[in-house]
């Protein structure tokens, strides 16, 4: 996953999201906050720059300050392809299944893709 921190390239990843409105919109809003100078510490990944087929936003992992904490660990996401989606949950350092997190999508399929991977490591979804 690479991070973009292009002004340019925010600027282009929001237009594109605006057009997918409204499943857009729970990466959408932290894209415009990096874009106007990031106050909240987040950042933006994609799995591709600029034919992406996945979006997660997150905290900064330096900023992250309780692992049980899954309120400050909140992660969106958006995605083209379910495949990118669980290469996501499956095997990127940008997502750690060693502390609690919560991730908001508004997409069919998250959920169930979360519990797929959950319980292949041995872990509960609450």
């Amino acid at each position: 996953m690479q991070i973009l921190r292009c002004p340019a390239q925010l600027q282009l990843l929001e237009e594109t999201l605006r057009k997918s409105l409204p499943t857009t919109l729970p990466v959408l809003g932290t894209v415009m906050t990096v874009a106007r100078g990031n106050p909240a510490s987040h950042e933006v990944l994609v799995d591709s720059w600029p034919n992406f087929s996945i979006v997660l936003t997150r905290l900064r992992p330096e900023d992250h300050r309780d692992p049980r904490d899954y309120y400050t660990n909140q992660l969106s996401v958006f995605y083209r392809d379910k495949g990118a989606l669980q290469a996501l949950l499956e095997g990127t350092e940008a997502l750690t299944w060693e502390r609690a997190f919560q991730i908001l999508g508004m997409q069919d399929g998250l959920d169930q893709a979360v519990q797929e991977v959950a319980s292949a490591r041995g872990l509960k979804v609450e």
